[in-house]
């Protein structure tokens, strides 16, 4: 039986029949002192473990509907190779023939686009384990990252130097972030100067078109298909080369990557580059709409470096939205 609710009431803080209730364990007090390290873990630990499971029907929907559509096609296929044979035997071989071909096409293209998605896969492993041999300073966990960075990057014309200087250096260093450090500054520096060449390239070149471009479907076409580019062009420097299914999924990580990181990409170099050389003063609007797509460009391709090098940012600096898109301000009319 419920309660009736109490009417509103006045009293002192110094009334002597004034009782204070004690404080409900699902109420939050604002004013604690924060939890203990040990404390959030505890409590993370508790979150994750009561996080319901997905459910599973969307992928058994998916594929009882791929397994339609194939049987539907081999049926079709089926039919009309009978039907082909039926009108003259001649057209009926043929048809055996193209579909030979098909299914051998179909077949080599599947499996360039397995070897894709394991050559974007083993980069994102790579990453992962440099990270965790740089906190842990594990030497023999970074020896195993070097050796599979040597691996990646053993037909690579343009680090041929830095593994020759790598694999005379590596035998002195004991450290394991070092050793990581030390692969990082032999192998990624020329890697690093392209990419940054390319973003600051199609950043220019998108700022330039789309403020000359008549129509915002333009704009809107010269920025996607600038990024795709861009996009294939970063993955195929570090050695990512995506197929179809591997750029998607590449498309995928660098929009997360844009989606958690671009509150602090906006605040950092955005709205400073904006507020500091006074563009709503200086420019006008369709030149005002060409900076911001070739800004956009930018930070698309510094989330493409992010997610297709297969080292963390340790040893170098990450590049800035300053460093490859400040020269969209260096000409600004008066």
């Amino acid at each position: 039986m419920s309660q009736k609710p109490r009417r509103p009431e006045t009293f002192t803080l110094d009334d002597p029949e004034l009782v204070f209730a004690e404080q409900q364990p699902d109420v939050i007090d604002l004013m604690a002192e924060p939890p203990q390290n040990g404390e959030i873990a505890e409590v993370s630990a508790v979150a994750t473990a009561t996080t319901p499971r997905r459910s599973r029907l969307g992928a058994v929907l998916w594929t009882a509907l791929g397994g339609l559509v194939s049987l539907a096609f081999g049926l079709g296929v089926t039919n009309l190779i009978e039907d082909l044979f039926a009108r003259a035997p001649w057209l009926g071989w043929v048809g055996v023939y193209f579909t030979v071909l098909l299914v051998i096409a179909l077949v080599l293209i599947l499996g360039r686009e397995a070897l894709a998605l394991r050559r974007l896969a083993k980069i994102d492993d790579l990453r992962a384990r440099a990270e965790t041999a740089i906190r842990t300073d594990d030497r023999t966990m970074a020896l195993g990252v070097v050796s599979s960075l040597e691996g990646v990057y053993s037909s690579h014309a343009r680090t041929a130097r830095g593994r020759a200087s790598l694999a005379r250096e590596k035998t002195e260093i004991i450290d394991g972030a070092d050793l990581v450090r030390l692969a990082e500054r032999e192998l990624m520096t020329g890697l690093d100067a392209e990419a940054r060449y390319l973003v600051a390239g199609a950043a220019k070149r998108v700022s330039v078109i789309t403020a000359v471009a008549p129509r915002a479907v333009i704009d809107i076409a010269v920025v996607g298909f600038t990024a795709v580019s861009l996009i294939r062009r970063i993955a195929d420097v570090y050695g990512g080369r995506p197929g179809t299914l591997g750029f998607l999924r590449l498309l995928r990580q660098v929009l997360t990557h844009l989606a958690v990181t671009g509150g602090m990409a906006a605040g950092e170099g955005f709205l400073d580059q904006i507020v500091g050389h006074g563009l709503a003063a200086k420019l006008s609007a369709r030149l005002g709409e060409g900076v911001i797509n070739g800004i956009l460009t930018a930070r698309i391709g510094l989330a493409a470096i992010a997610v297709c090098r297969p080292l963390p940012f340790a040893a170098r600096s990450a590049p800035t939205l300053r460093e490859v898109a400040g020269g969209l301000f260096d000409k600004s009319p008066t």
